[in-house]
């Protein structure tokens, strides 16, 4: 076996296509990390049924940024960075919890390239089990699977390291930049939602946030900034409050100039491309917003990738 250390950046994944829209939410709607659907012998009928219904709108929202996820390019482009970054003793590897390069043809690279070795990094700052969690569990299943006895380390988070903070900081100077220096702005920091009752059984998902917003915000003293949640689905009760609905409040309280901040998610997808960009920004036009923008994405950010190297050194000592 190589010496070397192959990382894995545990991410959810993306249609790469329209005609993979719907067996990638066949996919994520069967994880009952995620949802769980009735009795779990029913869960793939459900799935099934779920995912053929959504289909055609999430296929449409597709269509609107270019016909496909980029999160595989993104998380491949963070690979690459992250594997010059920390030399010649690692080697990188994504893989994708609903999608591929899926965990299992990840972890078949892995053993092709002869590596015993491996760093579990999930592409989530904040720990939930529905994201780490779900990713953290695929990877220990098909390990299970597999007839070689890796030596595996996990990382959990990483909400308040100091150089995704300033990654983040740096983002939103960034989009402040767009706007001139009299204009009074708010930011608005827009993460991911989880059902209430991940939080109410002990998911740190929320807290984990809240640090991050108050980290960051430390650089940014007397800037408004509000906390919002995007990206709900299904009829159980979400975190509040949601993205659209806090535009809405703040154009009403005379917000004329608005810079979103997506804090939970590390690369350009959907939630970034249709959600904020394209579903948020009319929204925002309608209630009377003059100045809407998006800080941009950290995908292979400098300081991201450095925070992510600093991660995979301390995982092995």
């Amino acid at each position: 076996m190589s010496d070397k250390t192959a990382v894995l950046l545990l991410q959810m994944g993306g249609p790469d296509s329209l005609d993979a829209v719907e067996p990638f939410l066949l996919n994520l709607f069967s994880d009952r990390e995620i949802i769980k659907l009735g009795p779990a012998f029913l869960q793939p009928v459900l799935a099934r049924w779920i995912a053929r219904r959504r289909a055609p709108k999430v296929e449409a929202q597709y269509e609107k940024i270019g016909g496909r996820s980029p999160i595989r390019e993104l998380t491949s482009a963070q690979a690459r960075a992250l594997e010059e970054r920390l030399g010649d003793p690692f080697r990188c590897f994504p893989a994708m919890r609903y999608w591929r390069p899926s965990t299992i043809e990840a972890l078949a690279a892995v053993k092709k390239a002869g590596l015993s070795r491996i760093v579990a990094l999930p592409l989530y700052p904040h720990y939930s089990r529905a994201t780490t969690g779900s990713s953290v569990n695929e990877l220990r299943r098909v390990l299970a699977l597999s007839r070689v006895a890796f030596d595996v380390s996990y990382i959990e988070s990483f909400h308040d390291h100091s150089c995704y903070i300033e990654a983040l900081v740096r983002t939103i100077e960034e989009g402040i930049s767009f706007f001139s220096g009299e204009e009074d702005l708010t930011l608005l920091f827009s993460a991911h939602s989880l059902p209430v009752s991940f939080i109410e059984s002990g998911d740190p998902y929320l807290s984990q946030l809240e640090e991050t917003v108050r980290l960051v915000m430390d650089r940014f003293p007397g800037v408004r900034h509000d906390l919002a949640f995007q990206s709900k689905a299904g009829p159980v009760k979400w975190l509040e409050p949601a993205t659209e609905e806090t535009i809405a409040r703040l154009a009403a309280s005379g917000c004329q100039n608005l810079l979103v901040v997506p804090v939970s998610f590390v690369s350009d997808h959907i939630e970034t491309l249709y959600e904020i960009d394209i579903t948020y920004a009319a929204l925002a036009r309608e209630q009377g917003i003059v100045n809407f923008r998006r800080a941009p994405s950290l995908n292979t950010s400098p300081l991201f990738i450095d925070c992510l190297a600093d991660l995979v050194r301390k995982a092995l000592t």
